[in-house]
């Protein structure tokens, strides 16, 4: 399959650095989780070598207007407001958002979060979320590659009453840290996908191509199983 990146030969993905296992996180200099794998083989397919960039969250849309990248590829949930400024795949998974909380707090609903704090990552779906619950009071984290290191900490020292994020993220936060337990979760399905400019339908049609090939025959479906097997497989 022959198609025009912005290098020859290559797919320049932006993504983070952030840490977000099960999804996406480095082990020294090895970039593993369910997205990178994922990439791995939809590279394969596509005759390119996958190269990431670690960009700050807030400027990944932008970076897709300077010509330098080929896709945003991490973490990324499809929105209205996102989908007019990028052309996404298909999904890639659909996934749920929790709250954390510091170990024996009371917190086990939306509810209990009222005149609470509330922390989460800037311009996400899960602060979007929060906001729903109604009289939380939200407090908003640049995305930098440490923001969930900082968030985690902000909620250990009492800064924030709760956090929140990712289910499968803040399940793995949970297990690291005795210290933190889950309070609940909420089956919100968010799709992720892969974006793209919106003049990249060839590029796009291409994933969208191998995603289904890869869930056809049973690929995808064993990736994450790997990385996801607290979760049943979406498609």
């Amino acid at each position: 399959m022959s198609l025009t990146t912005v290098k020859a030969g290559s797919l320049s993905i932006v993504t983070s650095d952030f840490y977000a296992k099960p999804m996406s996180f480095l082990e020294g200099d090895a970039r593993l989780g369910y997205e990178p794998e994922l990439a791995r083989l939809v590279c394969q397919q596509l005759a390119l070598t996958p190269v990431w960039h670690n960009l700050a969250m807030e400027n990944f849309y932008t970076s897709l207007t300077t010509g330098d990248y080929d896709l945003v590829w991490f973490n990324q949930a499809i929105t209205p407001e996102r989908q007019t400024k990028a052309l996404f795949t298909r999904p890639y998974g659909l996934f749920d958002e929790a709250v954390l909380v510091r170990q024996g707090s009371p917190i086990q609903s939306a509810a209990d979060l009222a005149g609470l704090k509330v922390g989460g990552l800037a311009d996400s779906t899960n602060l979007e979320l929060a906001r729903s619950f109604g009289n939380a009071e939200i407090i908003a984290f640049p995305g930098s590659d440490r923001v969930l290191p900082e968030m985690l900490a902000a909620l250990r020292q009492g800064e924030i009453e709760a956090l929140i994020d990712d289910e499968l993220v803040l399940l793995v936060a949970a297990e690291e840290d005795p210290s933190l337990q889950l309070a609940f979760s909420v089956e919100t399905r968010v799709p992720f996908a892969i974006a793209a400019r919106p003049s990249d339908s060839e590029l796009v049609n291409a994933i969208n191509q191998i995603l289904e090939g890869l869930i056809a025959d049973g690929s995808m479906a064993a990736l994450w199983q790997t990385w996801i097997p607290r979760k049943t497989f979406p498609f």
